[in-house]
């Protein structure tokens, strides 16, 4: 057993810069584990700051000065951010707030609705599965009902929270536009001077990590307003929360634009019933998520990244698992980074 170990050892860790490298997997494994919570701020903003660099550097190849291009792209940002902050956010809690002062008449509606099933249908449906499914649905909306009371009674660190970030987040933003090259020099002190793995990881991951982060936000924002105008248009109810949902369902692949079709349906269908216009309404669903897989996504992802179905499911669940939303956001190009580091993983030959 010890020589089949030591086998293994010796034909994958012969160079002591694969030794340093699974150090610093296991170490950035750690601190997402332990502290990720406390450094959410920190990512949040390394990430928007990934965003804005593009521009910048689109910037400074157009001839503008690091300073201007610096200034521009964090100006563009800071009106994004205050932008969603005071007028997207106030309107999204407004619809919030109205659809659950409807929820009640929209389970009453169900209620008739599902009690005429059992007489058109009574070898598939009986009273009983209809009765069992609306205690479920009570117990569920108790449950929810509950979460929205804790959930106000503890406002007051969520509000702390939430002002702190508010102000933190834009000033990291700018730093780590602004000396983004002195950091990750400072950083890079840390580590050999000769680093060949580590340099050719970081150059691949840096760029892949980049173009992903801006490409989903791009997909992210234009989804989530061509939504919002196509609901609009139908004069859907709740257009913009059902907008933002649409849009943050491209995060995660296979499952969202599955998953967000639900609250899609079950919207129209309190709103119209089965009429025609719940039928226009799934036809414009389906033609926007038909245009995002087809054409934004290959547009933006033109060099997407070689992985089987399964591996992103998988790596959806995992890094989700132990980093939040902020982990399926980054599932795919995470993945991409594991497939990288096994790919360039010196081997001693046999």
């Amino acid at each position: 057993m010890l020589e089949i170990f030591q086998s293994w050892y010796e034909r994958y860790f012969f160079e002591e810069e694969s030794i340093l490298l699974l150090v610093l997997l296991c170490l950035g494994l750690v601190l997402l584990l332990t502290i990720g919570d406390i450094l959410t701020p920190v990512l949040a903003a390394i990430v928007l700051a990934f965003l804005m660099q593009g521009l910048a550097a689109r910037l400074m190849q157009m001839g503008a000065s690091e300073w201007l291009a610096v200034s521009c792209s964090y100006t563009v940002f800071i009106g994004f951010f205050f932008g969603a902050l005071l007028v997207l956010l106030p309107m999204i809690w407004q619809q919030v707030v109205s659809l659950f002062g409807e929820l009640p008449r929209m389970i009453d509606q169900g209620r008739t609705w599902l009690a005429v099933l059992p007489l058109e249908y009574p070898t598939l449906i009986t009273e009983q599965q209809i009765s069992a499914f609306l205690s479920l649905a009570q117990a569920e909306m108790a449950t929810i009902t509950q979460s929205v009371v804790t959930f106000s009674l503890a406002s007051i660190p969520v509000l702390m929270t939430f002002l702190i970030y508010v102000v933190l987040v834009p000033l990291l933003v700018y730093f780590f536009l602004k000396d983004r090259e002195q950091i990750l020099g400072w950083l890079g002190a840390f580590l050999p001077h000769e680093r060949p793995l580590l340099s050719r990881i970081w150059v691949e991951m840096n760029e892949q990590i980049a173009n992903y982060a801006r490409g989903k936000a791009i997909e992210i924002l234009v989804v989530g307003l061509v939504s919002y105008a196509g609901f609009a248009i139908l004069d859907l109810n709740y257009a913009a929360l059902l907008g933002l949902l649409v849009g943050l369902s491209v995060i995660i692949p296979y499952i969202g634009a599955t998953v967000v079709t639900i609250p899609v349906f079950l919207i129209g269908l309190s709103q119209w019933g089965a009429t025609s216009e719940l039928t226009y309404l799934m036809v414009v669903y389906f033609i926007i998520q038909a245009l995002d897989g087809n054409v934004l996504v290959p547009f933006l992802f033109s060099e997407a990244v070689n992985l089987h179905p399964v591996a992103i499911i998988l790596a959806v669940v995992f890094f989700g698992g132990i980093w939040g939303m902020w982990g399926v956001f980054f599932a795919i190009p995470l993945a991409t980074l594991v497939k990288a580091v096994i790919n360039a993983w010196p081997k001693r030959a046999d």
